[in-house]
């Protein structure tokens, strides 16, 4: 009995399946593709072994939807409110890049990166990471800064 009530549900997951990736542009991996995490890419930068309380710095440069309002403030709420990291993001222009220097604890920094890989924030912003760099830790900044370009 379970038997003929899955067999007739499966194709209609199948349908709803395939209107759903065509209305918010989800598509599956090919059988050749090979799926590798995003933190993999950068695995020299964000996993070190060192002391997870360690304090250092990362250069994160970002492409995308960067320049909206939503977006910095997320990050400013990743960075500062839910992580207690410091730090800057350049202020928004024309060029759908920006760079987001962070400082803290390393199992917030990394965890701030891999944060930044998932590219979609939400509002169908989609964000990649360009590169992640290691940076000397300046002590600079006692907060999280994200200009928003406005003239306050």
């Amino acid at each position: 009995m379970a038997r003929n009530t899955i067999s007739a549900v499966f194709p209609l997951l199948l349908i709803l399946l395939s209107i759903a990736s065509s209305t918010f542009g989800f598509t599956a991996p090919s059988q050749n593709q090979r799926l590798t995490p995003p933190s993999a890419r950068y695995a020299s930068t964000t996993e070190g072994g060192g002391d997870p309380s360690e304090v250092i710095a990362r250069k994160i440069v970002v492409c995308g939807d960067v320049d909206g309002g939503y977006y910095r403030s997320c990050v400013k709420n990743e960075g500062s409110r839910f992580r207690k990291l410091s730090g800057t993001m350049s202020p928004p222009d024309d060029s759908k890049k920006a760079e987001i220097l962070v400082e803290g604890r390393r199992k917030m920094v990394d965890g701030f990166v891999r944060w930044c890989e998932r590219g979609n924030v939400g509002l169908s912003q989609r964000i990649t990471v360009e590169s992640v760099k290691e940076e000397d830790p300046t002590g600079l900044y006692d907060d999280f800064y994200v200009p928003t370009g406005r003239d306050d």
